[in-house]
């Protein structure tokens, strides 16, 4: 779905999922958490101002397409990465100025960009956060998770944007949930966190993000 359209989509989209709000009906307490203390965590990180200067720099450089995502998602990202302290974060898709955001998370973990799935190389148990940002290829998308699965741990966390952007990522999405090897996701609309703990129920959860 382009910026347009769905800036012009949004209040219908809101008023959707109003009663998702807030983590309101929600009865397991990790899932509360996440969404109380991280996905709606409104504090402003000491991070945050470096980070806008940081991008603003970079975007100077690169254009204005290196910005595309909001600052909301960018803030949500690096909340993310901080909430789960992955030690290797995969950034798959065209790079932009999250990457920033998802570094300063965590600025111990090993950062790796990818472009194409054949780029890719893990070993181990080692994926313990990606993020997806290629909706507008799905092929691209249904690649990286496959081959990023099958290095996930208890404590991975997979962040794909674009859930809802066309039907064929609206299909990847409920594929995803259907993985045998997925336990907990959560669908924020504009991106879909995919958890992969065995202790944990399955359960999608919709969050009026």
């Amino acid at each position: 779905m382009n910026t347009y359209l769905r800036h012009i989509l949004q209040p219908f989209i809101w008023l959707r999922r109003f009663r998702h709000r807030r983590g309101y009906g929600v009865h397991s307490p990790f899932a509360f958490n996440l969404i109380t203390n991280v996905i709606y965590e409104g504090a402003p990180y000491y991070k945050y101002v470096s980070l806008v200067l940081a991008e603003e720099r970079q975007a100077a450089k690169a254009g204005k397409d290196w910005m595309y995502e909001t600052r909301r998602a960018k803030r949500l990202l690096f909340r993310l990465v901080n909430y789960s302290q992955p030690r290797m974060i995969i950034d798959a898709g065209t790079l932009s100025a999250s990457a920033l955001y998802l570094q300063a998370g965590k600025t111990s973990a090993a950062y790796v960009p990818v472009t194409s799935p054949a780029n890719l190389k893990i070993k181990g148990t080692k994926a313990d956060f990606l993020y997806l940002h290629n909706y507008r290829d799905p092929a691209f998308c249904e690649e990286m998770f496959r081959k990023c699965a099958e290095h996930a741990n208890a404590r991975s966390l997979f962040v794909i944007e674009g859930i809802h952007a066309s039907q064929t990522m609206r299909g990847l999405w409920k594929a995803v949930q259907e993985d045998s090897r997925v336990s907990v996701t959560f669908d924020l609309y504009d991106m879909g966190l995919v958890f992969f703990d065995p202790s944990k129920c399955k359960q999608n959860y919709i969050v009026n993000f």
